[in-house]
């Protein structure tokens, strides 16, 4: 394992070399003057992991020296991608937004799992007015890379999405500069590797850097969640990634620097949540199973009561709302007593938490079960209730908990430097960055951080 990890390192380094050789093909955009934004985000980064000297980030500690950096970012509740990376670019939680899941949750009408839904169009998926819709509003183009709860946006004008499609331009672009073959993009996702995955999604944001330069672009990097999950946080492998991730980070802004448009740009570099360790993990469908309320019909199962599972919480659908006043306390008080459940929350009692309201949507779970440290859920229907298992990384526990607190750096044109504050909220970001544009996000929930402004 260290042989394999010190080989990806030196790979690493190569291949940042390598890029650093090749001149970007610049492409000026008619106004010189209007703001640009870079929205960097690295999954799953956890803001305690800067506290470690020997953190091999040299360029995100570079843009933090020179800039503004947290002590940590609360993340929203479910604290998972999609509902964090929707919260920083709306200005609101769950709540308003409605995205609970990594993806559309859909209740199959016969019974069956639930099962999450990630190529949802945005307008049916996302409930509230994103930063890039604002910026469109205004003129500003727009840019995305590896977002999520995107698809069919309006508003983003050059993009290489998290499943490519081929009628993109900047597809067709990295496969006419060899970067990429067409086979590759329309098997993006199959066989590969998050590293991979990773460096052909920097590819692009250079790309789209450097031909089109748009005043907003927003990148996400997946790998340190992917291998965090596999090997848990703060472990070898795990900085092996955030190394990697600083890579394509550097590679990022080296971009901006040759398109000559580093003086008027701005970085922001966020991760959605952090992470915690784990060895135990409980299976409520299991329960519901020995409960009598799935039924097992040949190869599947079927019920009125599903849980679908985020890793430090767990969400309890019951589609039929006449049922829900039979089944509600006592469920309640079952899954409350199982080890490794620290609380349980009917719909109501989690709207402070920032879960949206069952009335409103069919997205909102009718419990909703928290994780106990060292303890998280998965969606499985075999086996235990609980077992032991080796350490693994997960996300999902309450946004309150400090392994769950994320990244946040802010630097370039519109940041002060050395500025370091304490917790700051991820809801503060889309006011933030809207205000560095010149656009409007007046349904924020959280305020500017005028503070770190130039």
């Amino acid at each position: 394992m260290t042989q394999l990890l010190n080989r990806i390192i030196t790979w690493a380094f190569f291949v940042s070399g390598v890029a650093q050789c090749i001149p970007a093909q610049i492409t000026p955009e008619p106004d010189a003057k209007k703001p640009i934004v870079i929205v960097v985000t690295i999954d799953g980064f956890p803001a305690r992991a800067l506290e470690d000297p020997r953190l091999p980030m040299p360029v995100l500690r570079s843009l933090a020296a020179n800039g503004a950096v947290a002590k940590g970012m609360l993340p929203v509740n479910p604290t998972v991608t999609w509902p964090n990376h929707t919260a920083m670019i709306t200005g609101v939680d769950a709540s308003r937004h409605f995205v609970v899941a990594n993806g559309l949750v859909v209740l199959p009408p016969d019974g069956a799992a639930p099962v999450v839904e990630p190529w949802t169009a945005k307008d049916k998926l996302v409930h509230a007015r994103t930063l890039y819709e604002a910026a469109a509003e205004k003129g500003l183009t727009t840019g995305q890379v590896d977002w999520v709860a995107i698809y069919g946006a309006k508003g983003v004008r050059w993009q290489f999405g998290e499943k490519p499609d081929l009628r993109d331009p900047t597809p067709q672009e990295l496969i006419a500069s060899g970067v990429v073959t067409r086979e590759q993009i329309e098997h993006f996702g199959e066989q590969s590797s998050s590293a991979w995955r990773d460096e052909v999604w920097t590819d692009a944001a250079v790309d789209i850097i450097a031909k089109h330069t748009p005043n907003l672009l927003l990148f996400h990097l997946l790998q340190t969640d992917s291998i965090q999950h596999q090997y848990a946080p703060l472990t070898a492998a795990a900085y092996t990634a955030y190394a990697y991730a600083d890579h394509c980070l550097g590679r990022v802004v080296d971009a901006a620097r040759a398109a000559g448009i580093l003086d008027r740009t701005t970085f922001f570099v966020l991760s959605d949540h952090g992470f915690a360790t784990y060895t135990h993990t409980i299976s409520p469908n299991v329960a519901l199973v020995q409960q009598g309320l799935l039924h097992k019909h040949g190869e599947t199962y079927t019920g009125s009561v599903w849980v679908k599972a985020e890793g430090g919480a767990a969400m309890v659908y019951i589609p039929d709302a006449k049922l829900r006043v039979k089944l509600l306390p006592n469920l309640k008080d079952y899954f409350a007593s199982l080890t490794g459940v620290e609380h349980v929350y009917t719909n109501e009692e989690a709207r402070p938490l920032g879960i949206p309201s069952d009335k409103d949507t069919d997205q909102a779970p009718q419990l909703y079960l928290t994780a106990s440290a060292g303890y998280a859920f998965e969606d499985g229907i075999s086996g235990p209730v609980a077992r032991n298992n080796l350490p693994l990384g997960q996300h999902g526990y309450l946004n309150t908990a400090s392994d769950m607190q994320a990244l946040f750096v802010a630097s370039g044109a519109a940041i002060k430097k050395g500025v370091v504050a304490g917790s700051v909220s991820n809801l503060q970001v889309a006011p933030t960055i809207a205000k560095i544009l010149g656009v409007d996000m007046p349904e924020a929930q959280q305020p500017v951080l005028n503070d770190i402004l130039r």
